[in-house]
């Protein structure tokens, strides 16, 4: 009789046990919290600070990629076209941590990742529509009277330069490829821009230890030129690029006060796009601190950031005054190539014919 009431409660004790485990591994009960709307809450200019750009200019992108960010049912609290895009949007502005941008919109970090993605996706979609080269002559002859006027150079469609956008370290079989001359893990991105500082051509896909001039000659820019879809126009570009008859970059060693001259005129052109590699990064911050997410992501990211840009600019709405000052250390000076290039020829023509 005592073994037998031994083991039944011994028994009864596994089976509590097990209960108990399987409570404890239960998945935890999904919450649905009361979401904070900033449009209601911040005024226009606490909502610019905290979004970098205005109540006017977010209903406009709403109206442009709501339909292809909201969900198809109305089923478990789905978050709404405008918390989504507030979500990223904060996600650009701070480039803080999934879950600081859930606490403060009450959204979960799963949720948060998967909100970043799909609107960034969505809004690099974009990129046909406001990410474009001059294409008839008098977009072309707009673009080339904006460049003269800054320092006098001719005949100049654009300004392109390289910038690095730190990212996490990838995996370890393709990691040290992302590990750019700096010493930290990034993408190199090129961008070429007008003299209004619009970017007009961007290409985001090259780890960091890719030099620029590899990313220019692996580009359909570089096959645009060399088919005389821009004949008679220039590109300017730093040392980092090899001068050819479309791409002007400056001379390594200018002597007479014709190559001073030119030298001047190219510098003080081409700085436009540098300058847009600041205002993009200080709009932007989440270019400067670093993407946290994955790199096909961060892709999109980046290329969503450029065509907020573009947008911004065609709705005239400015940064903050606070976020005005663009840091010197944004921009790398490359020392001119030293080596004989195809273009010399072109560069030494013009600086006798028009510099002289």
């Amino acid at each position: 009789m005592y073994l037998s009431s031994s083991s039944s409660s011994s028994s009864n004790s596994d089976e509590e046990h097990e209960v108990f485990e399987v409570l404890i591994n239960l998945p935890r009960p999904r919450l649905y919290r009361d979401r904070f709307n900033p449009l209601e809450h911040y005024d226009d200019l606490d909502f610019k600070n905290r979004f970098r750009l205005t109540k006017n200019t977010f209903m406009i992108l709403l109206n442009v990629i709501g339909k292809d960010i909201k969900h198809d049912t109305n089923r478990s609290y789905a978050i709404k076209p405008e918390v989504q895009l507030l979500i990223a949007l904060r996600f650009y502005a701070t480039g803080a941590f999934q879950t600081v941008i859930g606490d403060h919109i009450q959204v979960h970090k799963s949720s948060v990742c998967r909100i970043i993605k799909r609107v960034s996706k969505c809004i690099a979609c974009l990129r046909p529509l406001f990410i474009n080269m001059p294409k008839t002559q008098n977009e072309l002859q707009e673009v080339q009277i904006g460049f003269y006027r800054r320092c006098q150079f001719p005949k100049v469609i654009g300004a392109i330069d390289c910038t690095h956008i730190k990212i996490q370290s990838p995996n370890s079989n393709i990691g040290e490829q992302f590990r750019n001359r700096k010493g930290y893990f990034s993408f190199n991105v090129q961008a070429v821009c007008n003299s209004k500082m619009e970017i007009m051509n961007i290409v985001a896909r090259w780890p960091g230890s890719v030099h620029d001039s590899t990313i220019f000659d692996n580009s359909l820019l570089r096959a645009q030129f060399e088919n005389n879809e821009f004949k008679g126009c220039f590109l300017l570009g730093d040392g980092g690029y090899p001068c050819r008859k479309y791409l002007m970059t400056p001379l390594l060693n200018p002597t007479t006060a014709a190559e001073k001259k030119y030298q001047n005129a190219q510098i003080g052109t081409r700085n436009v796009i540098e300058r847009v590699f600041g205002v993009l990064k200080r709009r932007f911050p989440v270019l400067s601190v670093g993407l946290r997410i994955q790199p096909k992501s961060a892709l999109n990211t980046i290329v969503a950031t450029a065509v907020l840009h573009n947008i911004l600019l065609k709705q005239n709405d400015t940064m903050p005054q606070n976020d005005l000052q663009i840091d010197d250390e944004l921009f790398e000076e490359l020392d001119a190539l030293p080596v004989q290039q195809v273009g010399n020829a072109v560069r030494n023509n013009l600086i006798e014919n028009y510099f002289s």
